[in-house]
């Protein structure tokens, strides 16, 4: 048995783990996590990205499969039971996807950035909260049912997104 002393030390190094740094984006992964990509290969130093991992989705099907059909006799007695076998078997529907894409550098994503931001999400009748200034869970599923029509299932503010509310100029100089 594990002391209640040990359950809470570890619980409370979990945690920490967990704690984003001061201007991280929320849902984004920590980028002083030791060993976590911060960026997909190839990507051009200087650039920030967030990334949305959608785990597989597997189906779990059990079935009865006959082994031995049933001994039955003239007078129809069942003389022996029918044998059956169960067989479970995995399905993957869909597989794993990790998906990266450009995002707003951290010191970019000021209150007056969100404020901006929620306002803009407000406008398309997406952002239900208070403008606040704060990344917080209102501002978060705004930005995700924004994202959800372009095909990013993602919390996290895409740069693409970013630029189509006005927020990022477009860089020119990127796009040749």
């Amino acid at each position: 048995m594990v002391p209640v002393r040990a359950l809470f030390g570890l619980a409370a190094l979990c945690l920490a783990a967990c704690q984003a740094g001061p201007g991280a984006i929320p849902g984004a992964l920590p980028v002083d996590r030791p060993g976590a990509p911060t960026a997909p290969p190839g990507a051009p130093p200087g650039t920030c990205w967030g990334r949305e991992i959608s785990p597989a989705l597997v189906e779990t099907v059990t079935e009865q499969v006959l082994l031995q059909p049933p001994e039955i006799g003239s007078d129809g007695e069942i003389r022996r039971p029918a044998v059956y076998k169960t067989e479970t078997q995995q399905r993957i529907l869909r597989e794993r996807r990790e998906q990266w894409f450009q995002a707003p550098c951290p010191d970019t994503v000021t209150p007056e950035f969100v404020a901006a931001l929620q306002r803009a999400l407000k406008v398309r009748g997406l952002h239900r909260g208070l403008v606040t200034g704060r990344m917080d869970g209102p501002t978060r599923a705004a930005i995700r049912r924004f994202q959800q029509a372009e095909g990013l299932d993602s919390a996290t503010l895409s740069l693409a997104a970013a630029r189509k509310l006005g927020l990022v100029a477009y860089d020119r100089e990127a796009a040749e």
